[in-house]
C-alpha cells in the first residue's frame, strides 16, 4: 500500500512538472498567430502542445520532423485530409476552415514546437 502511494504521489509530481514546463513554453513574438490558429483549428486532436490526444498524433513525433513530413506534407494533410498510415486514429479529414494563408502561419510554429520539446517514440 506504501509503495502504491509512494508511485502515485511520483506520477502525480512528475505530470505535474511536465505540464509546468509546457505551460512555461511561450512562442516567439512571430508565432504568436500561428500558435492561436494552431489552437483553434489542430489542438483538439494533436494537444494543445503538439503532443497528442486520443483523437490524433503527436506532432511532436519523429514521423512529423521536416526529414520525413515536410512542410507540404502537412498543408495538405490539413487541407486534403489524409489516411491514416502511421496510426490507428482513422482517417484525417479535411479541417474545415482552413487554409494556405492560416497554414503559413500554423507549419512555423508546429515546426517550432517540434524543437521545444522531445521528440516521442525515438
Amino acid at each position: 500500500m506504501k509503495n502504491r502511494i509512494s508511485t502515485a504521489a511520483l506520477l502525480l509530481i512528475l505530470s505535474s512538472s511536465a505540464l509546468a514546463a509546457q505551460d512555461g513554453l511561450k512562442p516567439p513574438f512571430q508565432l504568436a498567430l500561428g500558435k492561436q490558429l494552431f489552437e483553434e483549428n489542430c489542438a483538439s486532436c494533436h494537444g494543445q502542445w503538439g503532443n497528442g490526444t486520443d483523437q490524433g498524433p503527436p506532432l511532436t513525433h519523429r514521423f512529423y520532423l521536416p526529414n520525413h513530413h515536410a512542410d507540404e506534407a502537412i498543408y495538405r494533410a490539413a487541407l486534403n485530409g489524409v489516411r491514416a498510415h502511421h496510426w490507428n486514429f482513422g482517417n484525417m479529414p479535411p479541417v474545415e476552415g482552413i487554409s494556405r494563408r492560416k497554414l503559413d502561419r500554423i507549419v512555423p510554429y508546429i515546426r517550432w514546437l517540434q524543437k521545444q520539446q522531445p521528440t516521442l517514440g525515438q
